[in-house]
């Protein structure tokens, strides 16, 4: 073509083409130099796969990238020693929007120019995002061509003619908006490389100094590398971090090509989920840290790199695109991830019991949110007990099942979330010869009940929510063999010396739990325990947590101490109250008959007015008994011991409650 100077219009179907450039076709407008720079690395790439072929047979010369500022001239530009381009080269994929050089580049050499970046072809125009005028100087490659200058202020309006280059290659400069002085900083520009272009495989100098890494860690055999290349690696993406656990890298190219190192870090029990951890790359060339569709969630706790060509990206390549291509990526990372994580398990238990604690959240997240890795995480996810062992689920399982099946045939797995607080209880469980799991970490509340889902004929019970008799109960289980009255009275007495927790709510049981036993005790519900604490994570179960804490003061009728307080209290109180008892079961009895006669649950209104009348007196009669053990009961400081010694031992004596406690105990003594 002539490169006479002329003037056209860009092939657009509409003049506000470059207005929506500027404000919506890019999610940020910083990453103008990172198509630039990439478009750099494609002329330059290309070159190189044309001499390999025989296409072009002249001296390649220094193949770098280089990104000028000039403050005083307004400008910013990007040069390299690529393949340039011709008149007509300028034609075809400048002055027509969206026709893309790399796609029919790549069709051309597809077997051996996988490194070719770009996609769209709409790289370019991301520079009017930041410029009021761009300007290309480029000299083709191609023997005989002339140099060609072009020109465009932001209108569909440019001009096209002779240029003045002397070398192979091209310059774009932009002449930086009013707007967007910021780039007219070399501290800043060098920032932009250090994020976008710090891994592209042709070196990129900025200022004099080269700011990439052309053969990061990733691009390489994982026989090419050491541990100590890997620890490098991550310090370089992570400086000032603990040194990861281990790591996985990735290397596969069918179905897609994929490549990446995903590292292990230290995860604490309050962790959070950070979005940014993971980088995703396209050819070397930084996309963005939001991974989220490219590796299930769960492996948001996990650090690194993927660099995959065939990850779908939209014309920006800042947003995923979910399809089918995305979905088997994920899947075959979590492979990877699980089988990485199981051949570790085999090779050196001792090593990855060391490591539990550290990748616990990791493994327990990552059952929890997708099936495919808990299916295979059952095979290595472990279990701890309370004396610091360690179990796979199938270990576990065969030490505890003759023990602690009970009388249903569920084998019972007992846990505590604090091994402190819950010391009396764990006793009291590990003198019986049962295990007791500790699982106090944030999701497993979660967790156990997956396991109870998964696990046949399974419970999970922490240790301080019933007592030892009830937690696995067996066939054998004795009554606690009290009298309705004895029931009634006692259950006054000790519920009146209960003081105010906050936020709780207690229930009086009674149990023979044998002489040995304590002789009273606090455990509390299971279900709403589990309830609560899920409903802290979860907002769409805030019910739970505004209802209060479910406790149970469970009785041992068989310990000395309750047998003299229920012996002294039925010989102060039982005569007295028998009269009263036994009318009050009189007209109880008759409100049940009253009730009974009902037709089709409806009562007449004369049996109504019967009924309450009758249930009132009831409620009245109970009152009395009540107020009278609860008023024999506070002249007894044994029970408000017996009662606050079970609180203490549950920690939830506290304040003047606890100095009172300590106040009565020396006077008793």
């Amino acid at each position: 073509m002539d490169t006479q100077k002329k003037q056209g219009s860009i092939g657009v179907t509409t003049e506000n083409i470059f207005p929506v450039i500027k404000k919506f076709l890019y999610s940020d407008h910083e990453i103008f130099l990172r198509e630039l720079v990439s478009n750099a690395i494609d002329a330059t790439q290309k070159l190189k796969t044309l001499s390999s072929f025989g296409e072009y047979k002249g001296e390649l010369g220094e193949m770098k990238v280089s990104v000028r500022v000039d403050k005083e001239a307004g400008t910013l530009t990007v040069s390299d020693h690529g393949i340039g381009m011709t008149a007509d080269d300028v034609e075809k994929y400048i002055n027509q929007i969206a026709f893309s050089g790399a796609e029919e580049f790549l069709e051309k050499y597809k077997d051996t120019a996988n490194s070719i970046i770009g996609h769209f072809g709409l790289g370019f125009y991301s520079a009017f995002m930041v410029a009021k005028k761009v300007e290309i100087n480029s000299l083709s490659y191609k023997e005989g061509a002339q140099a060609v200058h072009w020109e465009c202020d932001g209108s569909p309006v440019y001009t096209l003619g002779p240029g003045e280059r002397a070398e192979r290659g091209t310059d774009i400069v932009l002449h930086i908006d009013d707007d967007a002085k910021e780039f007219l900083d070399q501290a800043r520009v060098d920032l932009l490389l250090r994020k976008y272009c710090r891994f592209l495989p042709v070196p990129v100098e900025s200022d004099g100094k080269v700011v990439n890494d052309t053969e990061p860690a990733w691009t390489k055999k994982p026989s090419e590398l050491t541990d100590e290349d890997y620890l490098k690696f991550y310090r370089e993406l992570y400086p000032g971090q603990e040194d990861p656990l281990f790591w996985i890298h990735l290397n596969v190219d069918y179905p897609f090509t994929l490549t990446g190192i995903l590292y292990f870090p230290k995860i604490k029990n309050n962790f959070e989920i950070t979005k940014n951890r993971i980088q995703l790359y396209c050819n070397q060339v930084f996309v963005t840290d939001s991974v989220e569709g490219v590796v299930p969630e769960f492996m948001m706790l996990l650090q690194g790199v993927i660099d995959s060509p065939d990850i779908p990206l939209n014309v920006s390549r800042s947003y995923l695109q979910a399809d089918s291509a995305v979905k088997k990526i994920s899947g075959y990372i979590t492979k990877k991830v699980s089988g990485r994580l199981e051949e570790i398990f085999k090779a050196d238990r001792a090593d990855y019991e060391s490591k539990w604690d550290d990748i616990r959240l990791f493994i327990e997240y990552g059952m929890l949110t997708d099936d495919k890795f808990r299916d295979a995480a059952m095979k290595f996810v472990l279990l701890k007990d309370t004396e610091g062992k360690y179990f796979t689920l199938e270990e576990y399982r065969k030490l505890i099942e003759t023990a602690q099946t009970d009388s249903a045939g569920d084998v019972v797995y007992l846990y505590t979330t604090d091994p402190t607080a819950q010391y009396n209880y764990i006793t009291a469980a590990t003198d019986r010869g049962y295990g007791v799991l500790v699982m106090d970490g944030q999701l497993d509340s979660h967790f156990v009940g997956m396991l109870e889902s998964k696990l046949e004929k399974s419970r999970f019970v922490r240790v301080d929510s019933d007592t030892m008799d009830n937690l696995i109960p067996k066939a054998d289980r004795k009554d606690a063999g009290l009298g309705a009255l004895e029931r009634d009275v006692l259950t006054s007495v000790f519920r009146s010396q209960i003081p105010n927790v906050e936020k709780a709510e207690f229930v009086v049981m009674f149990e023979s739990l044998g002489s040995g036993d304590a002789p009273v005790t606090v455990t509390q519900n299971e279900y709403m325990r589990r309830m609560k604490e899920m409903a802290a994570m979860q907002p769409g179960m805030s019910f739970y947590g505004q209802l209060p804490d479910s406790y149970s003061l469970v009785v041992n009728v068989d310990h000395p101490l309750v047998t003299r307080v229920r012996t002294e209290a039925m010989s102060a109180l039982g005569s007295g109250l028998e009269p009263d008892f036994k009318a009050m079961t009189e007209v109880q009895a008759k409100a049940d008959k009253i009730r009974s006669e009902a037709v089709d649950g409806k009562l007449t209104d004369e049996q109504q007015a019967e009924s309450a009348a009758a249930e009132k007196t009831v409620g009245e009669m109970r009152t009395r008994i009540s107020d009278a053990a609860s008023g024999y009961a506070s002249g007894q400081p044994l029970v408000r011991q017996l009662v606050d010694l079970s609180l203490l031992s549950s920690g939830l004596l506290r304040g003047k409650e606890l100095s009172d406690f300590v106040k009565r105990s020396v006077s008793l003594l």
